[in-house]
């Protein structure tokens, strides 16, 4: 009786430790399964090596300002949107970019000795590239290609017209990490005595609002007169539209009848030796100027010219009225989101 007691007795400790385990052990592998959620925290701050691969690998200067020395404060917080790194440069004994100025456009200033003495950024042996009057099939993709093989930088004024004309083209000034301004509608005389002040400012403004409807968004606010004509009453206005006016140092005049790509470089080349520097007209709008831009950067280098490329501080804001005009002279609906970018309507989520 006794030995009877004493075994169900333990029959039923056992039962009992048994039970006590096995819940132990699978709340343990439960525990183990189960995700931990935790707080999210701030992305790690890049080195200071690292930041400065991010950026373009080339001296990023102020307008006038001098350059940083040993006791300039460190560099502040990376910007919000990240910047594309970037891509290396197949040709080792490129020409490049040997900095890029910053422009603060705040009250219209003018760059160009021709007509704007004001600001003289550029040092010995500098210049700035700059084209007018695209886009345009064949001559630009001509110039664009000059420059790549180069691993160097331009700056372009783009006709409110032939940017409408061929978008996919100016795009592609963008894609490459050029600067791109404007250069009126029409490129038409805005001192024209023909034309009224309201179709000098339609001129102006619809071109800005057709460069932006055709890079899918806002372009430098970087102005070039056409023929460098300048009207006086515009000149005003860029100051209250904070918009910067380009004139020249060194005119190609790859524009005149008998140009030759021959006839470019040298004129180019023989005022650039003579002044030692400057900002350089051309026009990616005529067939020998891509034909002359591989000769040009050749010399360039071998003249031990370096060069300059320039960016706005901030981009040009165009006006609704006129944003809306183009739309509708253009028979483009205005209800939906077409002046989103295409990335931000369309995005590759498998490949």
């Amino acid at each position: 009786m006794r030995n009877a007691l004493g075994l169900m007795l333990a029959s039923v400790v056992a039962a009992v430790v048994i039970a006590a385990g096995g819940w132990f052990y699978y709340s343990a592998r439960a525990d183990q399964g189960a995700p931990k959620t935790v707080a999210a925290r701030a992305a790690d701050q890049l080195p200071a090596q690292a930041k400065l691969a991010a950026r373009d690998d080339v001296e990023t200067t102020a307008t006038i300002a001098a350059k940083p020395t040993a006791a300039a404060p460190a560099p502040g917080p990376a910007p919000a949107m990240p910047m594309q790194p970037k891509q290396a440069c197949a040709n080792p004994n490129a020409l490049g970019v040997s900095r890029v100025v910053e422009i603060d456009t705040t009250g219209g200033p003018g760059f160009g000795f021709e007509h704007f003495k004001q600001f003289d950024f550029l040092t010995d042996k500098e210049v700035v590239l700059t084209f007018d009057d695209g886009p345009w099939p064949v001559n630009t993709p001509a110039v664009l290609k000059a420059l790549a093989d180069e691993c160097t930088k331009g700056l372009f004024f783009s006709v409110g017209k032939h940017a409408t004309y061929h978008p996919e083209i100016l795009k592609q000034v963008l894609a490459q990490g050029h600067t791109v301004g404007t250069h009126t509608w029409s490129h038409v005389n805005l001192n024209s005595k023909k034309l009224t002040e309201q179709q000098v400012m339609d001129e102006v403004e619809k071109g800005f609002s057709a460069v932006r409807f055709a890079l899918g968004t806002n372009p430098a606010p970087f102005f070039r007169f056409p023929q460098l004509q300048h009207n006086p009453a515009i000149v005003s206005y860029f100051g209250t539209r904070n918009v910067a006016m380009f004139s020249t140092d060194i005119d190609s005049f790859d524009f005149r009848k008998g140009a030759t790509p021959e006839k470019i470089v040298e004129t180019v080349m023989t005022r650039l030796d003579k002044l030692g520097k400057g900002i350089i007209l051309m026009h990616d709008f005529q067939k020998h100027t891509g034909e002359a831009m591989p000769a040009l950067l050749a010399r360039l280098k071998t003249g031990g010219y370096k060069v300059v490329q320039m960016k706005a501080k901030a981009t040009l804001q165009t006006l609704p009225e006129y944003d809306e005009a183009l739309m509708k002279d253009m028979k483009v609906p205005t209800a939906g989101t077409n002046t989103r970018p295409i990335s931000s309507v369309v995005q590759t989520v498998s490949q």
